[in-house]
């Protein structure tokens, strides 16, 4: 955990307080197991006594009843402390995941060639709004900043994408799911979203449930305080997820690359800790299988451990190539949780010898509302049409997107 803490640029002190917490518990437990058998014992005593000796044992009974309670109460509050304290403690990186920070990832592959433009090519917002596919300016209207209507055949764009994610997800094995998007405390907080990343939360107060940013809450805690068999277990969630994007201010504000509501099918799996780093790989292959469909370029990073947030112990993503920006941006995010999420949720199987054991819990995004820019931008043609990827094309039920006319 220290070499952890330090590959993540967090404090490595939280180490020596967490042992020292437990070391404190572990002593307080004790010593209230050792003072409720003495009282149990000495509970014979009384009753047998007579007289003087009676009188002098109910005071001492009286006595050992009260440290008994504040041996207990002293538990359970270094209990709690140590618990709140673990709650603020991210995942232990997996080994091989690189140190450092948001610009320190590694880059593990580059698949297919950036377009070769023999014209000035349009950003996505561009041809969104020739193409009658992306209506910011009502977006704003309606709902404020980083909101938005997709139309016509940005409608349909998305609709055919998740459906092409979705029919690959069944293909290979995962079971559909419509997920709730308002979940509870106990949820949000057993996925990890609630230490750092509580600020990009939409909450509803009054009613006390929060808005998902992913389907991955809903899903990890489909099993919550279950016992499961038949691992691993795979799910596909279709979802509209919700961030506030908050520290986000001046960021990717044109278009809908940064945005406060998009859709997303998200793969979501659990399965034995001993298989997890396998599993980890195969979400990473589903991802770039359906990059392939959508014929982007794109490269792999392997994410640095200050990059991971709480529950991820190693995190890959996939960027495509944005031609207008001149750079990758992330468009998949595959992360191995894991037993962290599945400790926090109680969800556990059954080993070899019959004992309860957590199991480990992995996401990945298998498309999402931002493919959308990409596949604009990349697929886009000197007219300003825009060709349909042909895996896309039975689903759209068109080749080519074209301007229309106002």
């Amino acid at each position: 955990m220290r070499a952890s803490q330090r590959a993540r640029g967090e404090d490595e002190t939280v180490v020596g307080t967490l042992l020292d917490l437990d070391e404190r518990r572990r002593g307080a437990l004790s010593a209230f197991e050792r003072l409720r058998a003495e009282q149990k014992s000495f509970g014979k005593s009384v009753s047998k006594a007579q007289g003087d000796e009676r009188q002098r044992l109910l005071a001492r009974a009286k006595e050992l009843a009260q440290q008994v309670k504040d041996a207990e109460a002293e538990a359970d509050r270094l209990g709690a402390e140590l618990d709140a304290l673990l709650k603020t403690v991210p995942n232990i990186i997996e080994e091989g995941a690189p140190p450092g920070g948001e610009e320190d990832f590694v880059v593990l592959e580059h698949v297919g060639e950036p377009p070769a433009f023999d014209f000035e090519p349009k950003d996505h917002l561009e041809l969104g709004e020739s193409l009658g596919a992306i209506d910011m300016e009502r977006g704003a209207k309606v709902s404020g900043a980083r909101f938005y209507f997709l139309t016509g055949v940005g409608a349909r764009l998305q609709l055919a994408l998740l459906n092409l994610a979705m029919e690959q997800a069944v293909a290979n094995g995962f079971v559909p799911m419509y997920p709730p998007v308002l979940v509870k405390p106990e949820a949000m907080e057993g996925t990890g979203f609630l230490g750092a990343h509580a600020a990009e939360v939409y909450q509803l107060p009054q009613d006390d449930l929060y808005l998902v940013g992913t389907s991955e809450v809903p899903l990890a805690a489909y099993h919550m305080n279950e016992i499961i068999d038949g691992l691993p277990r795979r799910y596909a969630g279709w979802s509209s997820c919700f961030r506030r994007e908050a520290g986000s201010y001046g960021k990717d504000t044109r278009g809908i690359i940064r945005v406060h509501q998009f859709d997303k099918v998200e793969m979501f799996s659990y399965c034995r800790p001993e298989d997890a780093h396998a599993e980890h790989l195969r979400l990473l292959e589903w991802e770039k299988e359906m990059l392939a469909k959508c014929e982007l370029p794109y490269r792999v990073i392997d994410v640095a451990a200050g990059d991971l947030g709480a529950s991820a112990a190693r995190k890959y993503d996939c960027e495509a190539w944005v031609p207008t920006q001149r750079t990758y941006r992330e468009v998949t995010s595959t992360s191995n949780c894991t037993d962290f999420q599945a400790r926090r949720l109680a969800v556990r199987y059954r080993d070899e010898d019959g004992r309860n054991q957590p199991v480990a819990t992995l996401n990945g995004t298998l498309a999402t509302t931002r493919w959308i820019v990409a596949i604009l931008e990349n697929h886009q043609q000197a007219d300003g049409s825009v060709r349909v990827p042909e895996a896309l094309q039975k689903y759209l039920g068109l080749e080519v997107l074209e301007p229309i006319k106002r």
